[in-house]
């Protein structure tokens, strides 16, 4: 019988780590091949994103679709639990952007990316 503590180490073993949180992200807005996953999370291997897919598969927060066509083509979504996570996943993003704010506030250089035009990142 497995035990936990406290309720959130029963979330972080869902969806803790550098990856998982940043993957339930990205199929907020719709299903993603592999290869639009991968481009979208700067420093990712291969081999760990289909690990991390794999394990969010398994703990029914995605679902993998294959499609029958030469060649294969695999996308992944959020199921209906998944969506669930949303939730958790755009605290987690608010915060972050607020600590950004804070440290930037007290002059670390620290920039937000996303928040960056596309003239500014070239």
């Amino acid at each position: 019988m497995k035990q936990y503590h406290l309720g959130i180490e029963a979330t972080l073993e869902i969806i803790g780590g550098k990856w998982k949180a940043l993957i339930i992200c990205l199929l907020m807005s719709g299903a993603k091949r592999t290869s639009e996953l991968q481009r979208n999370i700067h420093g990712i291997s291969q081999k760990v994103l289909i690990q991390q897919l794999r394990e969010l598969e398994e703990d029914g927060l995605v679902k993998r679709h294959v499609y029958q066509q030469m060649p294969p083509k695999v996308e992944y979504s959020l199921t209906e639990y998944g969506v669930t996570a949303n939730k958790i996943v755009d605290i987690m993003c608010t915060w972050g952007k607020e600590n950004i704010k804070m440290r930037q506030s007290q002059g670390e250089d620290i920039v937000l990316l996303e928040d960056e035009s596309p003239e500014d990142l070239e």
